[in-house]
């Protein structure tokens, strides 16, 4: 029997409940979700489902990550709720890869971890499915696990086996209404041009699920835990000189404008800080940052493209402020400036959650 695999919390629970129900039957994952996005929710989704089959005994095979072609598939679908015309027109083509890749194995069976997710019709997936079995002469087995008390094992099996557990099904327009609907900022499609890795971002996730991977490898304890800290996300960041010249300038993490803009000048220096004459707006050198940090940054813009870790920069923050919890925008420039200043900068500081690990 091909298995559609989606993700690890759905996957664990619903593989474990077949391999008792169908013990005779030779179990393959198939791992085929071009609709997760972005490419590292999908590779972190991925890590987690190759651990848990790897426990499970389970052979998996991932399928082509054709984002493109969902993209064209579901268009004109985007503002579909869930449970909506979009997820069918998703598990059609879910279906259909699956069922193509059933008959190449000379499969007979399929079915689809979906069927476990309450965020899935279980009604729109039989028909779905049903629908594929008259036309592909590959059956499919709509089980439900749901039922009495399926949904608390499955947390209590989510939990037990530290799975990823996820906060929203996978596609793009799924996770736009839903971080609407919640008025939470959708910080999943953040990507900085440099690469740094943001807390409580996808891909420190992927860093510590790849760790934790690591630590099960050398049979070393731990535990994952939740933290409550105070995130940040810059949207847009510029430092004009005069009307309309641009400057290079990167600003530390944390920097904060509460009106977007300010305008004035350097007023003064004092041990390497040079203090603005508005916001609370401070500046550096790019010589002093190297000097701190000994590395070697020659311009600006090679800071931008090959920042230091995060962790660094509020390092740094705390030593030109005295606090862990200063707010005011750090800028960084090539050399001061002694002229007017016009800085714009859009960001955002909130509550959020994080995963870390815990050595036991």
């Amino acid at each position: 029997m091909l298995v559609h695999i989606c993700c690890s919390v759905d996957s664990h629970f619903f593989l474990e409940k077949l391999q008792e129900e169908f013990p005779d039957e030779k179990l393959i994952g198939f791992f085929y979700d071009p609709n997760i996005h972005p490419y590292s929710e999908y590779q972190l989704r991925l890590l987690d489902v190759q651990r848990s089959c790897k426990k499970l005994g389970i052979e998996l095979l991932e399928g082509p990550y054709d984002f493109e072609a969902w993209m064209i598939a579901v268009r004109g679908l985007e503002n579909e709720p869930e449970k909506g015309s979009r997820c069918e027109v998703c598990f059609d083509k879910r279906f259909s890869q699956s069922a193509k890749k059933a008959l190449e194995l000379g499969e007979s069976k399929i079915t689809t971890t979906l069927l476990v997710s309450p965020l899935k019709s279980q009604e729109q997936l039989k028909a779905i499915g049903d629908a594929f079995y008259e036309k592909s002469g590959v059956e499919f087995i709509a089980v439900d696990y749901r039922a009495k008390g399926g949904t608390q094992d499955q947390s209590r099996v989510t939990k037990e086996e530290q799975l990823y557990r996820q906060d929203y099904c996978g596609c793009i327009f799924g996770l736009r209404m839903q971080r609407e609907q919640q008025d939470r900022l959708m910080d999943e499609m953040f990507s900085p041009i440099g690469n740094q890795i943001l807390p409580a971002s996808i891909e420190e996730r992927l860093q510590m699920y790849k760790k934790r991977n690591q630590l099960e490898d050398e049979n070393i304890k731990y535990k994952i835990l939740k933290e409550k800290f105070l995130n940040y996300r810059q949207f847009n960041f510029k430092l004009i000189k005069g009307k309309r010249e641009i400057i290079p300038a990167y600003a530390l993490f944390y920097s904060s404008l509460p009106r977007e803009r300010a305008q004035g000048k350097i007023e003064f220096g004092h041990n390497n800080i040079y203090y603005f004459n508005r916001e609370e707006i401070k500046f550096i050198t790019l010589d002093y940052f190297n000097s701190y940090f000994n590395t070697n940054y020659k311009t600006i813009n090679e800071l931008i493209f090959n920042p230091l870790h995060v962790e660094q920069e509020l390092e740094l923050r705390a030593s030109i402020t005295g606090s862990n919890y200063n707010l005011s925008p750090i800028i960084i420039l090539e050399e001061i400036i002694d002229t007017k200043l016009t800085i714009i900068l859009k960001s955002k500081t909130y509550e959020d959650t994080k995963e870390k690990l815990l050595l036991i």
